[in-house]
């Protein structure tokens, strides 16, 4: 068993248990133990642009010196925010060495001061470079019968360049994922377009919009479900839905699931790891139909 240092954040301890008791359960069956850091934090949600504002980049490179005093140099992350703000941070202080000597200052009862040593990687980086897609593809016990995914990027994962995971306009990453585990996936233009992530809060309708023009394309498509790996592209993409059936009355829901999930499900992991009663739109039927339950 591979041990790995593991950053949950926020969401994927309350909303989003359905993202990591599925994605811990897929990673024992490959072989890999993700061990939480201990006295980890928020991770600040988003990397500041402001170059003066060091402020902001103490919580995600606080969770670094958590990992360093985990005695690791890799850290795991699920969210894509949550990646896309730890990673920038770190680059940030490894290109500049005046803002990692003011930060330390600042974190002055740490124990640790950080060096910029620590490599954040998201976990499809690790399916894909690390275990590797035809390593899942020869784990898979269960496989559907003829499902087809929209997958869904959104902004964090691929963005900016020198950050993402993978291409900013043609990712396929997930793509040579659900390949792996027997799934199609179906191409659709909104497949990194944005969500309108904290929009929702005082602008529901904006949200309501975008979801509905994503959730369409993909259905045009001929999607049975569409992936995520960001709960706040879950809850925009899954929980809005029902505002945008007020908008659109020919609008036709779509069930939201994250990618890990489906990982789960073809790795043969128990189906209260799924979580499936946090979902607004439930995909229980369509995975029964298509032989995944």
């Amino acid at each position: 068993m591979k041990t790995i240092s593991y950053y949950p954040g926020c969401t994927l301890k309350n909303s989003a248990k359905n993202f990591e008791d599925s994605a811990l359960c897929a990673l024992s069956r490959l072989g890999w133990e993700a061990k939480e850091l201990e006295r980890w934090n928020c991770c600040g949600t988003v990397f500041s642009l402001a170059t003066d504002d060091l402020m902001h980049h103490l919580a995600p490179i606080r969770n670094l010196i958590r990992t360093k005093e985990a005695g690791s140099d890799t850290v795991l992350t699920l969210c894509a925010m949550c990646y896309n703000t730890l990673k920038r941070a770190n680059e940030r202080v490894k290109s500049d060495a005046d803002s990692l000597e003011k930060i330390n200052d600042f974190m002055d009862r740490e124990k640790v001061k950080y060096a910029g040593d620590v490599r954040v990687l998201h976990l499809l980086e690790i399916l894909r470079d690390e275990i590797t897609f035809p390593v899942v593809a020869g784990k898979v016990v269960r496989k559907p019968d003829g499902l087809r995914v929209a997958n869904y990027y959104g902004c964090l994962l691929v963005r900016p360049k020198g950050i993402g995971l993978d291409d900013q306009e043609n990712p396929v990453v997930l793509e040579d994922l659900m390949t792996a585990l027997g799934v199609e996936s179906v191409e659709f233009p909104y497949n990194t377009e944005c969500c309108g992530a904290y929009q929702t809060v005082d602008e529901p309708q904006t949200v309501a919009e975008r979801t509905h023009h994503i959730l369409t394309s993909a259905h045009r498509q001929g999607a049975d479900l569409l992936t995520v790996s960001c709960p706040l592209c879950a809850f925009n993409l899954d929980h809005r839905q029902k505002d945008a059936a007020r908008l659109h009355t020919d609008f036709a829901p779509l069930p939201v699931v994250y990618f890990t999930q489906l990982l789960a499900l073809g790795l043969g992991c128990p189906e209260e790891d799924m979580h499936f009663d946090l979902h607004a739109v439930d995909p229980r039927p369509v995975l029964e139909q298509k032989g995944v339950l």
